[in-house]
């Protein structure tokens, strides 16, 4: 009926017709019948494409997604390119506001004494400087994706404003909905806006600065020079950044320059890169500029100031506005000298802000001097004797308001502690004397120290500090763990073991398990052993993107450090221990590469087969850096021998100044502590590992995944054999197999009382059970503010 109609049985699924400047597109058919859409809220679709994707299931079409969604993107691209935008005026300058003028050009903020002070109403006010620094991390991607929507900005802007903040710092150009969010919350806040630090990032991996390591060369000065001005267009409004890899692009179309309170341009300047530019270009002399010059200045700060005199340059003549300025700065390469630091590279060379001047109308408006300052590194913070001495304004020994002293007494300009804090997470990295670790530390533990440090900045006469950071970055990795895990997958699933990962104001972890005694959260899990034995009930697993959750129900059992489930884990095949040390007449039919003791509240653990403890490889055998008396001078295979689970904390030292010598620093990762890991319990204990219901008789363990030595769990992929192949020692996995005894210890020796599965004459009747997950590559995640939130707020909320 088709034919005879003249109606034909093929035609064009996609049509494009152009008709003066318009592109018109027609789609015959539907396209987009999927079973989910995700719902659109103010998206603006060029710099979201991939966030509108990742609202669709993975298992939909495979047209869909290889042929509708790329047909897309070069329709959106294409039409990107053919949008045009107004520039702010034809002259390229602001409409005239109602501002101060220092010769020909506007500004807002200035600097006096150790003050910011903001133009408000007609009239200059006085601002301590209280706030956080936002990264570009989100789970599920990195931050050079700029996968942060504008609604997600909006609600951090709302949190962070309701915690009394009046500063968000970033390090380099977010996305078009960061502008668009902060414009629209500050306009529903005129009384109490949000201002902004902007930075320029400066790029130490590419091939220019890895061969030349000097600052000068065009290599590495032209691109900062070019993104310095690209970043001034950016917070007027001004412009259209083209799609780059791993870089924020769209179009820039709103103007924020009124909140900018000033720029903080490049990084934490590795020392040897310092150090190589001064020493080729040693008769540089002096800078002079249009607003910027040196006194005395070695060739890195006279390049600084060669930069910083560009951008204030830049937006005078585009837009006839000038901001105060800085330059990131750290303690590595402060401008003080630190005779009990034990680390050649952490005392090298020093970039002194006080060499750097203002000129002309500039020194209306100010400088300052921007520092990243830690309360636990680098070493000599630990160690100067004086500082360990030091008595702060609370009448307590304080390290940190020590070190901040003497960095406010050099300066003669004001002092901006642009990064501080500590993280509330599982794994650390780095020790302080008086207990603010790089780590392991509780949520309410964060929100103490936090409070402390930023009490002592503003004692020690800072103009305010920017806590280390808003949101939770699971992409991050530090020294201690990064040979554990894959780095091209970090964003796919959050590891506590990772200090880095968890300095957040703001979790992304879901707690899909809430360890507090509950049995309710299990009901969709679906048990790996239903035994009804005698002493062993059933055992339940479970998983999110951070734990392995394990439960287990025990029937007329009462616990003790000496009457215990031991569980056993196989995690990668043919590798582990056939038999255990201490269980004599257990033949094992797996071999197992773990086994959790919960041996009472104070002394349940982890452990893991010496084969497989990458400690000791890295350490021991690699590195060489402990000297362990050991038999053998490798492990060997199913030996029956599992080794507490260690990491490291820092290398041996020697203090110069005290001539002392530090031991080669480790802790105990493996320890489990008891308690309520639900965030909604007022027990809550965020560094809690296990709970035990006595009336119910259920155990509830979370594990997180890189303790278990996977590398990804999103694709199941494990460590594998270091010894066999040091090089490439990765293995993906079908899942984990467990089994769970039920033991009473006596003397080292090991007595099972019951078992899952049951064992005859001293071996598993039955294989042991696997418990299986899918891979996923858009990681589940939830948005929590952590109990440090409200420790913050508080002390934020107190500060005018």
């Amino acid at each position: 009926m088709l034919v005879e109609k003249g109606i034909p049985l093929k035609f064009d699924a996609v049509i494009h017709q152009q008709e003066g400047p318009s592109d018109r597109f027609y789609f015959a058919g539907d396209y987009v019948d999927v079973a989910e859409i995700p719902s659109f809220y103010q998206y603006k679709w060029l710099a979201n494409l991939q966030t509108w994707r990742k609202g669709f299931s993975k298992e939909e079409s495979a047209f869909f997604w290889t042929t509708y969604v790329p047909m897309m993107e070069v329709i959106i691209n294409r039409a990107a390119e053919e949008i045009d935008y107004e520039p702010v005026t034809e002259d390229g300058l602001n409409e005239s506001k109602e501002y101060p003028t220092t010769g020909e050009n506007q500004y807002n903020f200035r600097i006096v004494g150790d003050l910011y002070e903001v133009y408000v109403d007609g009239q200059w006010e006085e601002m301590t400087i209280k706030g956080v620094n936002m990264g570009m991390g989100k789970p599920g991607s990195f931050p050079g994706e700029a996968m942060i929507s504008e609604e997600e900005y909006m609600r951090w802007f709302k949190q962070i404003g309701e915690m009394g903040a009046n500063t968000i710092r970033v390090y380099t150009i977010h996305p078009p909905g960061f502008y668009r969010a902060l414009k629209s919350y500050n306009e529903a806040h005129p009384d109490q806006p949000l201002y902004l630090f902007h930075g320029a990032w400066f790029n130490e991996e590419s091939e220019v600065y890895e061969d030349t390591k000097d600052a000068f060369v065009d290599g590495n000065t032209i691109p900062f020079q070019e993104e310095m001005k690209m970043i001034v267009d950016v917070i007027h409004g001004d412009t259209r950044i083209d799609y780059t890899p791993g870089h924020a692009y769209g179009i820039y179309d709103v103007d924020v320059s009124d909140y900018v309170i000033g720029w903080i341009i490049g990084i934490e300047w590795y020392p040897h890169f310092v150090e190589e530019t001064n020493d080729l270009h040693v008769d540089l002399g002096d800078y002079d500029g249009r607003f910027v010059r040196t006194e005395k200045a070695e060739a890195f700060e006279y390049w600084l100031a060669e930069q910083m005199d560009l951008v204030l340059s830049y937006e005078a003549d585009h837009y006839g506005f000038v901001r105060p300025i800085s330059f990131t700065n750290w303690v590595t390469t402060d401008l003080l000298t630190h005779p009990a630091e034990p680390n050649e590279e952490e005392d090298l060379v020093g970039i002194d802000p006080n060499v750097i001047k203002l000129k002309d109308e500039m020194e209306e408006v100010g400088q300052f001097a921007s520092y990243h300052v830690y309360p636990y590194y680098p070493d000599f913070l630990n160690f100067e004797e004086r500082y360990l001495e030091y008595t702060d304004h609370r009448g307590q020994p304080n390290n940190y308001a020590a070190y901040l002293e003497d960095l406010h007494e050099v300066h003669d300009i004001p002092v901006l502690i642009a990064e501080f804090g500590v993280p509330a997470t599982r794994g650390k990295t780095h020790n302080n004397p008086f207990g603010w670790n790089q780590g392991h530390l509780t949520e309410d533990e964060q929100g103490e120290i936090v409070v402390s440090l930023f009490e002592d900045i503003l004692y020690e006469g800072m103009m305010g500090g920017l806590i280390f950071t808003w949101q939770d970055e699971w992409f991050k990795r530090t020294w201690n763990t990064m040979e554990y895990d894959n780095p091209e997958r970090r964003p796919f699933w959050s590891n506590p073991q990772t200090s880095e990962q968890q300095f957040g104001l703001m979790s992304f972890d879901r707690h899909k398990i809430r360890i507090n005694g509950s049995p309710s959260e299990w009901e969709e899990s679906v048990p790996l052993y239903d035994g009804g034995n005698e002493l062993l009930d059933q055992v339940i697993v479970d998983h999110d993107e951070t734990y392995l959750y394990v439960r287990i129900d025990l029937n007329d059992f009462e616990w003790s450090k000496d009457a215990f489930p031991v569980v056993l884990f196989d995690t990668i095949p043919d590798q582990g221990n056939e038999q255990i040390e201490g269980f004599d007449g257990l033949s094992l039919n797996n071999g197992i590469d773990f086994m959790m003791k919960l041996k009472g509240k104070e002394s349940s653990s982890l452990l893991v087969d010496w084969y497989y403890d990458f400690f000791e490889y890295e350490y021991v055998h690699v590195h060489m850096m402990i000297d362990w008396d050991i038999d053998n001078p490798k492990p060997v295979r199913n030996t029956g021998v599992f080794n507490p689970i260690m990491y490291a904390l820092n290398q041996a030292l020697y203090i110069p100044s005290r001539d002392l010598h530090v031991d080669f620093e480790y802790y105990e990762a493996g320890e489990l502590r008891f308690g309520i890991g639900d965030p909604d319990h007022e027990d809550y204990d965020s560094l809690a590992d296990f709970y035990y219901n006595e009336e119910l008789q259920m155990f509830e363990v979370r594990i997180p995944w890189l303790l278990l030595q996977f590398r990804d769990p999103s694709q199941r992929e494990v460590i594998g054999d270091f010894y066999k192949d040091p090089y490439e020692f990765s293995q993906f996995v079908d899942g984990i197999q467990l089994a769970v005894l039920i033991v009473n210890e006596q003397d080292d020796s090991y007595e099972i009382l019951d078992s899952l599965p049951a064992l005859e004459n001293g071996r598993f009747s039955e294989p042991l059970e696997l418990y299986e997950w899918e891979t996923w590559d858009e990681p589940l995640y939830e948005e929590r503010l952590k109990q440090s939130y409200d420790f913050v707020k508080e002390a934020f909320q107190a500060v005018e």
